[in-house]
């Protein structure tokens, strides 16, 4: 396994200089944000692809400083009910394919989306519960009809340029944790894989080693995502974890992300790291930084040495094994 960054932490500056200051600590990995909700700083894909000139800048910007994409993403809501947002964000997910085909990238990340209630909604509708039946009737049509149809097809159109699709389950989409994304695999095929992010798990008590396990047997992750998330034990107790309070109200909130080991400590993340070793994922692990209690730049340099030194010892104790 490789250390990873997300350099959308870096979006204030340009992309040479970000890849600077990610390679001053010693990483060689990143994954670059195409479009979506993260938006496309870094990378504008369709630009690109109109202008394969800059392609051909992108690689050897990587190249002089031997550094390589370990994924491209897009985190839109491709099912999005209101049509130019749909529309808006499947066609940066397709250039993302395209792009990625060109940049010898085999790994595109995105969310699974949401549909609405009807054809005729104007926003997502997330089903949490099975009562009144209407929502059971609800979920099984955004399944057939939206779901499974739509990757059905982006699916065919990831083969047609080599690259595999990394969903990543997130509460708030269709895809959110080990069952839901399970369904979502066994519909489209192989071509769909799981980006594994325990941040979104966390908070649902949901238990990021059994994800792991599920999916590792399979060899169906195709990505991580290093995040954390703080649990308000007392907050909870009250409210429950469902929480639509802003993020800005940190002390109200049931939960809120953080970087890692401030959500998590050591032996959790060790044990996580030594899952994904034991199922033999050897890609990228990916730092992500949404916590607001640090700068994006704190967040980073604090999470490369946690995670560093998980993976050193990890590294060794293989070896040692071996």
């Amino acid at each position: 396994m490789n250390l990873g960054v997300f350099t959308v932490l870096f979006a204030d500056r340009p992309l040479d200089q970000a890849l600077d200051h990610i390679l001053g600590h010693g990483i060689h990995h990143v994954e670059i944000g195409c479009g979506g909700y993260p938006g496309n700083a870094h990378c504008n894909p369709k630009n690109l692809l109109e202008n394969l000139d800059q392609t051909k800048k992108m690689k050897d910007m990587l190249r002089e400083r031997s550094m390589q994409i370990d994924a491209l993403s897009a985190h839109g809501n491709p099912l999005h009910p209101n049509k130019d947002i749909r529309q808006s964000d499947h066609q940066d997910l397709l250039n993302t394919i395209k792009l990625a085909n060109e940049l010898e990238v085999d790994t595109v990340v995105t969310f699974a989306g949401c549909p609405g209630d009807s054809d005729h909604a104007h926003y997502p509708n997330w089903v949490t519960s099975t009562w009144p039946p209407e929502y059971r009737d609800l979920l099984e049509w955004q399944w057939s009809e939206k779901v499974i149809p739509y990757w059905q097809q982006m699916a065919e159109q990831a083969q047609k340029y080599g690259v595999r699709i990394a969903i990543e389950p997130h509460p708030g989409f269709v895809v959110y944790n080990t069952e839901n994304m399970s369904r979502l695999r066994e519909a489209v095929g192989t071509t769909i894989g799981l980006n594994f992010d325990p941040s979104h798990l966390f908070w649902q008590q949901s238990d990021p080693i059994a994800m792991i396990k599920e999916f590792g047997k399979k060899q169906a992750i195709y990505h991580v995502h290093a995040k954390d998330t703080y649990l308000d034990d007392q907050n909870i107790s009250v409210n429950g974890v469902l929480d639509t309070k802003p993020f800005s109200e940190m002390l109200d909130r049931s939960w809120y992300f953080r970087t890692i080991g401030y959500g998590h400590g050591e032996d959790k993340w060790k044990e996580m790291i030594s899952a994904l070793q034991a199922v033999d994922y050897d890609g990228v692990i990916s730092i992500e930084h949404e916590d607001a209690l640090m700068t994006p730049d704190e967040g980073f340099q604090k999470a490369v040495g946690f995670l560093q030194s998980i993976l050193i010892r990890e590294k060794n104790t293989a070896i040692w094994w071996d």
